[in-house]
């Protein structure tokens, strides 16, 4: 969109997590507000209106209506903490929030790059956005450690099964939720 840039790609305006997105994974889309040809966003229209804050949590209207009913479903990406992991950023600043992404960006990257049979790269990004740092480090080091004789759909399997039963645990929804 013109006239809309933004330093921190990884980190969307809205509070996404656009580094852990499949659509940034594979090239198709930087983040929000960088670079030319992005769709046109109402949320960046209004960033643009209020003095091209860097991140809506910064406007003095927040939350705002746009946010009313913005984790009810999602787009390639989960909105399903979307408001919970706004305030994570605000309260652990810039430096250390996106370390802890970029961390999981690396473990998003080893999941896919020696678990997935081709079938679970939506599993494996919305598990590694919704469940804690803590919990990917210990699923990652179990199959590192206990899948070396695995054949990938089998390794795929257990890495799949170790990320439900976190989730199920921590009561977290490991799919992309359509809109009704």
């Amino acid at each position: 969109m013109k006239d809309f840039k933004r330093e921190d790609l990884s980190f969307s305006l809205c509070g996404l997590n656009c580094g852990l997105c499949p659509m940034n994974l594979n090239q198709y889309c930087p983040g929000c507000g960088g670079g030319e040809g992005n769709q046109t966003c109402s949320i960046a229209k209004c960033s643009l209106r209020h003095g091209k804050v860097e991140y809506c949590f910064q406007c003095e209207n927040y939350p705002c209506e746009m946010y009313d009913k913005v984790d009810e479903f999602d787009s390639f990406i989960t909105h399903q903490h979307q408001k919970r992991d706004m305030e994570k950023f605000r309260e652990l600043g810039t430096e250390v929030y996106s370390a802890e992404q970029q961390r999981k960006k690396v473990l998003l990257n080893h999941l896919l790059n020696t678990y997935n049979d081709g079938r679970k790269k939506t599993l494996f990004c919305v598990a590694v956005n919704l469940l804690e740092l803590e919990d990917l480090e210990n699923i990652i080091s179990e199959l590192d450690g206990n899948t070396s004789d695995f054949a990938v759909k089998e390794k795929a399997a257990y890495a799949a099964g170790l990320l439900e039963e976190v989730a199920k645990r921590e009561n977290i929804l490991l799919k992309l939720r359509k809109k009704k």
